[in-house]
């Protein structure tokens, strides 16, 4: 049957546009035909056109094939319950070749770094960072120039990596440029799983708004959070699929909903319930869909209920659940970032006296919590949600030494390394790093941490990285090396 007439649309162009000109139809046929002779792009191609190129093109290609060997080095695998002895490590371009005997050949062209005794472990892993916010004061996120806060976090960033931190979980914010800028070796700092803007309801923990840009209307402008990305105002299902959508269109690993009320936030006391089963059931479809999961800020029972009941995979924080609620959360294996929030040295500040309130509120339930967590062999990851506080920010590696307060080192380095890891993964194929992560095995990501002693036996070599981390490297890359005579070839 043959086919109809492609009928096309009259002309919509304004009558200055060139691009139905005779000249421009010339211009773009001798284009076509120069593009369809020319030689397909390669880094050959590449060296002959530009000069000095192809030293440039050469040198990239053994960057990637460089190899390094950690010798004399006790192993924490991320895995194991001791360390191991008796191995070495070669790492060949980001990924680690081999975990092998100390006794094997070695390779004649390797870079071999004497550990002198100290622990190859992998780098750790912040399940609940905000790379945006974590550094600026909440009156400047709120009111500076974004370039100013964009330049803060990659500040913050290749501060993060060089307390040892080679991955985070972004759990909010506009992040999308900088992980593709630290992807590409453009900026500093660790592996990023954003979230992109978190979802909230309106008055919800995440609704930034003055109370004078109520009533809001649908052809009212967005407010200034929701334009830079930090956050999206979603009321009903419809609109909460839309918010979801562009979240992964923008790159989003996994989505972030707010369940429950905040301490921080201006109108919602901790109690308040946020979203309905119908918004939350969107926002997990929008991300089933993309084969990956929601997970949610929520402190109640009420909240982490109805959470589950949508369909999330993770809840993070939840220190006012009960026991029932927990039980709940076992049946349907449901993930758990907790935060070992107390009202000690890294509580973040409040100066308002009603989110002081509620934060005193909600420490009180992180030692049930986690007594909780570990009762009903909850998957429990850890993060810190540090917040608007540059100092805050530079005790990363304390809050995470803090856990001692409920498990031994051992469970403490698991957590941050391969079970933060495995919550990662959680977001299947849109996870951005398709290598293992926080894990020391063949195939893996070569991202690394040397330790000037046994953080086995003193977790709070973590807190101090200054002193007692003597390598760092992320993908393969060294970022730090304090070893006298940096390496023995």
């Amino acid at each position: 049957m043959p086919h109809a007439p492609l009928i096309l649309a009259p002309h919509t162009h304004s009558d200055y546009c060139l691009c139905h000109s005779p000249a421009f139809k010339r211009i773009n046929t001798l284009l076509a035909q120069n593009a369809a002779q020319a030689a397909p792009i390669t880094a050959a191609t590449v060296a002959a056109a530009l000069p000095g190129a192809e030293a440039q093109v050469h040198t990239g290609l053994a960057k990637a094939a460089r190899l390094t060997v950690f010798i004399n080095v006790r192993i924490f695998d991320g895995v194991s319950d001791h360390l191991r002895d008796g191995l070495r490590v070669l790492v060949e371009g980001n990924k680690i070749k081999s975990v092998e005997p100390v006794d094997s050949v070695l390779p004649p062209d390797a870079e071999v770094i004497d550990g002198a005794g100290g622990v190859l472990m992998p780098g750790l892993i912040d399940a609940h960072w905000h790379a945006i916010m974590a550094r600026p004061s909440m009156m400047t996120a709120m009111t500076a120039d974004f370039n100013y806060i964009q330049a803060l976090a990659i500040a913050e960033a290749k501060a993060t990596l060089m307390r040892g931190f080679t991955t985070v979980r972004d759990m909010g914010g506009p992040v999308f440029g900088l992980k593709r800028a630290i992807d590409e070796q453009i900026a500093t700092g660790p592996r990023i799983y954003p979230s992109g803007a978190f979802i909230t309801q309106t008055g919800g923990h995440g609704d930034f708004r003055m109370l004078g840009d109520l009533p809001h209307a649908p052809a009212d402008p967005l407010s200034y959070a929701e334009r830079v990305g930090m956050t999206a105002i979603a009321d009903g299902a419809d609109k909460v699929l839309l918010r979801a959508r562009e979240q992964l269109m923008r790159g989003a690993s996994q989505l972030k909903y707010m369940a429950g009320g905040g301490v921080a936030s201006m109108y919602d006391a901790l109690d308040v319930t946020e979203g309905s089963v119908p918004e939350i059931q969107a926002a997990v479809t929008a991300a089933e869909n993309w084969g990956t999961y929601v997970t949610v800020h929520a402190y109640t029972a009420r909240a982490v209920t109805m959470a589950i009941t949508g369909g999330v995979k993770c809840i993070e924080h939840g220190q006012m659940v009960d026991e029932a609620t927990v039980q709940l959360m076992a049946e349907k294996d449901i993930w758990w970032s907790l935060q070992p929030f107390l009202d000690d040295e890294d509580a973040v500040p409040m100066s308002n006296p009603a989110s002081r309130a509620k934060q005193l509120q909600m420490v009180a339930g992180t030692d049930t919590a986690y007594m909780l967590a570990k009762k009903y062999h909850i998957k429990t990851a850890w993060g810190t949600d540090t917040l608007f506080d540059a100092k805050l920010a530079t005790r990363q590696g304390a809050q995470l030494a803090k856990l001692v307060r409920w498990y031994s080192p051992v469970e403490i380095l698991k957590m941050a390394t391969s079970v933060n890891a495995e919550l990662c993964a959680l977001s299947g194929p849109r996870n951005p790093y398709a290598s293992k992560l926080g894990v020391i095995e063949n195939g893996a990501f070569a991202d690394l941490i040397l330790v000037d002693g046994d953080p086995l036996s003193d977790i709070q070599l973590v807190a101090q990285p200054d002193s007692a981390f003597r390598v760092i490297m992320k993908d393969g890359q060294m970022f730090k090396n304090t070893l006298v005579g940096k390496s023995v070839a």
